[in-house]
């Protein structure tokens, strides 16, 4: 969160996407400080310079010419085939189309700077003691959420008890919070408070005792839960009820710049400015924002419905690149698509044991020579290049390179060779006999692959024939999950309840401001949807979160290892980096993206947009 380790799933507009906030943390994953709907630079893309043109690159920031006017109401035009589900808290909501509609006006505790680490600039201040293994936070004087009662440290309490409740139902009880100190007595209801945790007198500064520290804790959702639930509003709410509760769907409470004024469940929220907001009373007197359905995006950019388009399809860049009326802007993503292989079962916590993935060695895709050579088989630089135009390009890691300290360039991945692949099938065993279409298994059974993957955008089912076309080409039969892809919410309730029925699938992540992947890959992290888990990397993932770890240079080699390691075994394929753009219209008179740029800075944090003009520009 405030751009921070908020693992996100990212609902694709082709091949997929996902914003779960997972542990601690979000492509969606911003503050206020950082919009993260991405600003924009007043020029247009420029090309790389590789034989083909080369991935687009873009300005950051645009702003128009003109003074502003008074108030105003921005339209946002959230493009997405997924309705968002209306859970309103940090807590209890794992979707990225949750999430886009949250951020005006929920609120986040801890700002940070060009590097995602914590600084001063949020609503609260953080303070980390390497040496009594603490976390101090230390909300604010003069904040409030939007009923008017005062923000304290109290809220960020109860935040945590609402997570670590036996009730709790989310996803978010990871080894981030299960490293505090008495918390997991609290979960078992052995105890009535969490020990390690403890207020001042004047309940604005909340002592958090851990039982280790590492450096990933100064990162902006590193490992600390930095969000505030008002206890006032939701405390006499049962947690098994909190999800359901009109408190949360229908009437939410924040402590952000726009207040939730009405609320249309899965197609538009309507906001009016709080004007106590702490920054700064908002410019704008509110913000409409509306789903749009990835059919009718471009066509409503031409009409100039919205001054601001989210999560626009990027394969339809060229179709909507120039259009009049609007600039275009970009960057980034911390994200990136990937082919998940399941590997495993999710078993839940029983007495003393955790929950917990449990690797399953009979599993289908158990073998890495099959994942390494369906990895082979794949040519991702043709499909960033082709189905999106260069916004996308072929991953190598798992590890993003905006993180640039922690990204291994030297990791090769695997780049299309199908030679290699039909290598790597024929030594291991996967026979394909003369006159046959398709290989069998080593032990010579007949071998079938079951492939989930989300709908959402004109290229989705094309990438996903692309897949299944290139795997047969290697004599594997790989079939789409019945015949069909799958909507957004649905996708992820059965890749996440491990279906017995799906053996691959293709998903993305938004892996938020933070590099450690232990909220992803770890032992006890649910999100680690293959079930993936080995002793190797289980030690990786405790070194990168060690206090050897503030030693940065001995941490970064760690990572490059993991990277290595990670690469090999192949419990993912990393598909695509990505980029995303935004369509800004030539009458919102600034809008910033620069990750860390100053929320005060015109056109970067909500409470400084403002417009031109009364009428959306045209031209």
């Amino acid at each position: 969160m405030s751009n921070k380790k908020r693992y996100s799933l990212l609902a694709s507009s082709a091949a997929v996407a996902f914003v779960l906030a997972a542990c601690g943390g979000g492509s969606s994953d911003n503050t206020e400080t950082d919009t993260g709907t991405g600003n924009g630079g007043t020029d247009s893309a420029t090309e790389g310079d590789d034989a083909e043109g080369g991935p687009l690159t873009f300005e950051t920031r645009v702003e128009n010419d003109g003074e502003a006017i008074e108030g105003g109401t921005m339209s946002i035009g959230y493009v997405s085939d997924s309705p968002f589900t209306g859970i309103f808290s940090w807590e209890l909501y794992s979707g990225n189309p949750d999430f886009q509609v949250m951020q005006y006006t929920m609120g986040e505790l801890v700002g940070s700077d060009e590097n995602y680490q914590i600084d001063d600039s949020g609503a609260a201040t953080m303070e980390l003691d390497e040496e009594a293994n603490t976390v101090t936070l230390t909300v604010k004087d003069g904040i409030t959420w939007h009923d008017g009662e005062p923000l304290t440290a109290d809220d960020i309490l109860f935040a945590h008890e609402i997570i670590a409740d036996p009730d709790y139902a989310g996803v978010r009880y990871t080894s981030d919070l299960q490293n505090i100190v008495g918390i997991d007595e609290y979960k078992t209801g052995a105890a009535d408070s969490i020990s390690g945790m403890t207020l001042s007198d004047d309940e604005m500064t909340l002592t958090i005792q851990y039982q280790e520290v590492g450096v990933q804790m100064l990162q902006a959702g590193g490992g600390v839960w930095t969000y505030a639930a008002p206890r006032h509003y939701l405390g006499e709410i049962p947690v098994a009820d909190l999800e359901s509760a009109p408190e949360v769907r229908e009437r939410p409470l924040g402590y952000g710049p726009f207040k939730v004024d009405n609320i249309v469940p899965g197609e538009s929220v309507s906001y009016s400015r709080y004007e106590d907001y702490w920054r700064g009373t908002p410019i704008l007197d509110g913000i409409e924002l509306q789903t749009v359905p990835t059919s009718t995006a471009v066509a409503a950019m031409e009409n100039a419905q919205f001054d601001l388009f989210i999560s626009m399809p990027t394969d339809q860049y060229d179709t909507f690149a120039d259009l009049p009326g609007y600039s275009v802007v970009g960057r980034d993503e911390n994200s990136y698509t990937y082919i998940g292989f399941k590997l495993g079962e999710w078993q839940e916590a029983d007495g003393d044991e955790p929950a917990k993935n449990v690797y399953n060695p009979d599993a289908k895709m158990a073998d890495v020579n099959l994942r390494q050579a369906m990895a082979y088989a794949i040519d991702n630089d043709a499909v960033g290049e082709r189905f999106y135009q260069g916004l996308r390009r072929r991953a190598t890691s798992p590890i993003i390179p905006n993180f640039s300290d922690y990204f291994n360039e030297d990791v090769e991945g695997y780049p299309f060779d199908v030679d290699e692949a039909n290598r790597i099938l024929d030594e291991a065993g996967y026979e394909l006999a003369e006159g046959e279409e398709y290989r069998t298994t080593p032990e010579g059974e007949e071998l079938v692959i079951n492939f989930a993957s989300m709908s959402g955008g004109d290229v989705a089912e094309p990438i996903a024939e692309y897949y299944i076309q290139s795997w047969a080409r290697i004599g594997l039969n790989v079939q789409l999950l019945e015949g069909r892809l799958h909507e957004f919410n649905s996708f992820y309730d059965r890749v996440e309840a491990d279906d017995p029925q799906i053996d691959i699938y293709q998903g993305a992540w938004g892996t938020g401001t933070d590099p450690t992947p232990d909220g992803l890959y770890g032992e006890t992290a649910p999100f680690n949807y293959t079930r993936w888990v080995t002793d190797e990397n289980t030690e990786y993932m405790e070194q990168m979160l060690s206090k050897e770890g503030f030693d940065t240079e001995w941490r970064a080699g760690v990572f490059n290892e993991w990277q290595e390691y990670f690469m090999e075994e192949l419990p993912i394929i990393p598909t695509l980096f990505r980029t995303e753009v935004f369509p800004v219209n030539n009458r919102v008179g600034a809008y910033d993206v620069t990750v860390g740029a100053d929320p005060d800075q015109p056109g970067v944090a909500y409470h400084t947009w403002y417009l031109t003009s009364e009428d959306r520009a045209t031209e």
